[in-house]
């Protein structure tokens, strides 16, 4: 499962982004207990949340999901945001051999100049063995990688630039388990503020990205013309 659940400081920040929402559906009293209906009709075995505000994840959403039986690892934003990304994890079918929390902010790189960041983990299915001895260990692992990239649709390249660490982490990742002996599978999930077709999804999807001569604008978006 994957949702950005939409923090109540950046909801209050840019209302103008929702004056076609009735008010009493933006209030966080009344999103969170739908929020919590949602996850205990599914039961995710792993569960990526962008936009969780800290004060909630650490007052409400983590209590919540800890008594579940969900292991979670939070990152909050740089800067003065207060929101971030969590990758929760069912304790009984996964353990966690590495946790790196991705922060896009580079104070030497003028294109990586915002607080956006990432999570990637790296987790290992616990099988049953059947035996008195307890659950043992897959010999594979599953990479699951989490973030939420800029919003603004004018600076694909940052947005680019963004996607470019994670995904060099994820490769960090799958590599050093290959060099274990471990298969590697990478899951990642998010809010990349992309539209599907466009040339950051087609990085994504099939790995390639043809950038000769493309504006940063149109590296996330889609040209609509206006007749």
């Amino acid at each position: 499962m994957s949702y950005n659940i939409l923090s109540q400081d950046l909801l209050e920040a840019h209302q103008e982004l929702y004056s076609h929402c009735p008010l009493e559906g933006l209030d966080w009293s009344n999103r969170y207990p739908l929020l919590q209906q949602e996850i205990l009709k599914w039961l995710p075995d792993i569960m990526c949340l962008q936009e969780v505000q800290e004060n909630h994840y650490k007052e409400e959403l983590h209590p919540f999901l800890a008594e579940i039986g969900y292991k979670c690892v939070y990152k909050r934003r740089t800067g003065t945001k207060t929101d971030g990304c969590a990758t929760c994890y069912r304790g009984d079918r996964f353990s966690e051999v590495s946790a790196t929390s991705l922060e896009y902010f580079r104070p030497e790189s003028e294109l990586l100049d915002r607080d956006n960041v990432g999570i990637a983990l790296l987790l290992q299915p616990v099988l049953p063995s059947g035996s008195s001895e307890g659950p043992i260990k897959a010999p594979s692992c599953i990479c699951v990688a989490n973030t939420h990239l800029l919003f603004n649709p004018r600076r694909g390249d940052v947005k680019l630039a963004q996607l470019a660490i994670m995904l060099a982490e994820i490769h960090a990742l799958v590599k050093a388990s290959k060099s274990r002996g471990q298969r590697c599978n990478a899951i990642l999930c998010g809010d990349f503020n992309a539209v599907p077709r466009m040339p950051l999804y087609q990085l994504i999807t099939s790995g390639q990205l043809h950038y000769h001569g493309l504006p940063a604008w149109m590296v996330s978006r889609t040209l609509y013309r206006v007749v």
